[in-house]
């Protein structure tokens, strides 16, 4: 079962961003998804499906929005090195 979410937003908001409705909305999901993404919330497998997309392709868009794929601290990057 899947839920849908409706956001409300003025009609001008895609013409002020030089976009049609579709490319808007689009973008707001994946803002969305990128977000959740981006503080830990969904795993990049999950924000994938959020906006319809698979794994890779999601992975390789987030240098848009300028979020990093892999965000380890150094310590973490150490351990990670460590035990590789």
């Amino acid at each position: 079962m899947s839920h849908q979410l409706t956001i409300t937003y003025p009609e001008t908001f895609p013409d002020a961003l030089q976009q049609t409705r579709e490319q808007f909305e689009q973008e707001a999901q994946w803002a969305m998804a990128v977000k959740l993404f981006e503080m830990k919330r969904l795993s990049s497998g999950m924000a994938a499906a959020l906006i319809g997309t698979d794994r890779v392709s999601f992975l390789l868009n987030l240098n848009r929005y300028g979020v990093p794929m892999i965000d380890l601290t150094e310590a973490e990057l150490l351990s990670d090195l460590d035990n590789a």
